[in-house]
C-alpha cells in the first residue's frame, strides 16, 4: 500500500506494507498535513509515515476520529487526565517518529478511537485532531467573563482557536499574516485585532508572533503558547517585565474530569459544518502528497488545511 515519508528528497509516496501488529484497524479516509509535518520533512526526520490528523472506518463501517497519544493510563500524569505529559516509556504520538495515518490503513490502540457524532463526515473529521490542540491552548487560558481574547496566527489552529473560543461563549480577534487567513477568520466570526487583550495566544510558532502577543496583552495579561518552536523561543523583554505578562505553555489535549477534549471539539464540528467548509482550502488523493505537500507549504497560495485521502 501507499504511505507518506520523508526522503532526502522531501515528503514523498512510497510503498509500504500493511499493518500486522496488535490494533485496530482503521481504514483511512482522511489525513490533515499539520505544519509540523511539512517540517519533518524539510528537516529529514525518516523512518515513519507522516500523519497524526487522522480520520477512517473500521471493518464493521463505523466511522473514528484517531487521537494520536499513545499514553500508559496509569502514570500520575495520565492518572490527572493529562495523557499527553505521560511519563511512562512507549509514550508518545502516531505519526511523530513512529507510523501515523498518511496511507490507506493503520493499527491503532483501541483507546485512540473516538466515534464520529451525526453531522461530521469523516472526510472532514481530520479537524478533530487540530481542533483540539486549539481547543486546549484556550481552556488553558482560564478565560473570565467580559476578557478581550486575540489570536496571532490565521493558520487552521489558529482559525480553528478562534471557533473554541466563540464556541465557549467569548469573542475573539485575529492577527492573520495573509488576508486570505484574515477573511476566513471573519467568516467565523472573528474580528481584526485592535487595542489591547487580557489574553493572547500564539498560534503562529515563531519569534515575531512572541513578539506581537507581548505587544497586544494588557498590563498583567496572560499568554498562552499553543505554537510549535523546534529551537529555544525567548520571552520579548522588556515588554513582557514591565507588563508582568504571565505566560503558559500548552501542547496537545487531555482527559481531565474524565471528558475528552477530542469529545467537545467533534461535537463543535458537527454542530458547525461551516467550520470544515472554512478552514479546509485544498484536497489532494494521497499518491499526489508530493504536489499537496507544497501547497500547504506554501501559506501565500491561499492554503489553509490541506488534506489527503488515500
Amino acid at each position: 500500500m501507499l504511505a507518506v515519508r520523508s526522503t532526502e528528497s522531501g515528503a514523498r509516496v512510497v510503498t509500504v506494507d500493511r499493518p500486522s501488529g496488535p490494533g485496530i484497524r482503521v481504514q483511512i479516509a482522511a489525513a490533515g498535513i499539520c505544519g509540523t509535518d511539512v517540517s519533518f520533512a524539510a528537516m529529514g526526520l525518516r523512518g515513519f509515515t507522516l500523519g497524526h490528523e487522522m480520520a477512517g472506518t473500521t471493518q464493521d463501517g463505523r466511522a473514528w476520529a484517531v487521537e494520536p497519544t499513545l499514553y500508559c493510563g496509569v502514570c500520575p500524569e495520565c492518572a490527572t487526565g493529562d495523557v499527553q505529559r505521560c511519563v511512562a516509556e512507549g509514550h508518545g504520538v502516531l505519526g511523530i517518529l513512529q507510523d501515523g495515518g498518511m496511507t490507506s490503513e493503520v493499527a491503532v490502540p483501541e483507546y485512540t478511537l473516538l466515534p464520529l457524532p451525526g453531522g461530521l463526515p469523516v472526510e472532514n473529521a481530520c479537524l478533530v485532531e487540530p481542533g483540539s490542540v486549539a481547543w486546549h491552548g484556550v481552556r488553558r487560558a482560564g478565560l473570565v467573563a467580559g476578557e478581550r481574547v486575540a489570536v496571532v496566527g490565521g493558520g487552521s489552529i489558529g482559525l480553528l482557536a478562534a471557533a473554541a473560543v466563540r464556541r465557549m461563549g467569548f469573542e475573539v480577534d485575529v492577527e492573520a499574516r495573509y488576508e486570505h487567513q484574515a477573511h476566513a477568520a471573519e467568516k467565523l466570526g472573528a474580528g481584526r485585532t485592535h487595542g489591547q487583550y487580557d489574553v493572547v495566544i500564539d498560534m503562529a510558532g515563531s519569534p515575531t508572533a512572541l513578539t506581537r502577543c507581548a505587544e497586544l496583552a494588557r498590563p498583567g495579561g496572560r499568554v498562552v503558547v499553543v505554537g510549535v518552536y523546534f529551537e529555544s523561543a525567548s520571552f520579548p523583554g522588556p515588554t513582557s517585565l514591565v507588563k508582568e505578562l504571565s505566560y503558559m505553555n500548552a501542547i496537545a489535549y487531555d482527559h481531565r474530569d474524565g471528558r475528552r477534549e477530542f469529545t467537545d471539539v467533534a461535537a463543535m464540528l458537527a454542530e458547525q459544518p461551516e467550520i470544515a467548509e472554512i478552514v479546509i482550502t485544498h484536497r489532494f488523493p494521497l499518491a499526489d502528497a508530493t504536489e499537496a505537500f507544497r501547497v500547504a507549504a506554501d501559506r501565500s497560495s491561499g492554503a489553509i488545511k490541506v488534506v489527503l485521502h488515500p
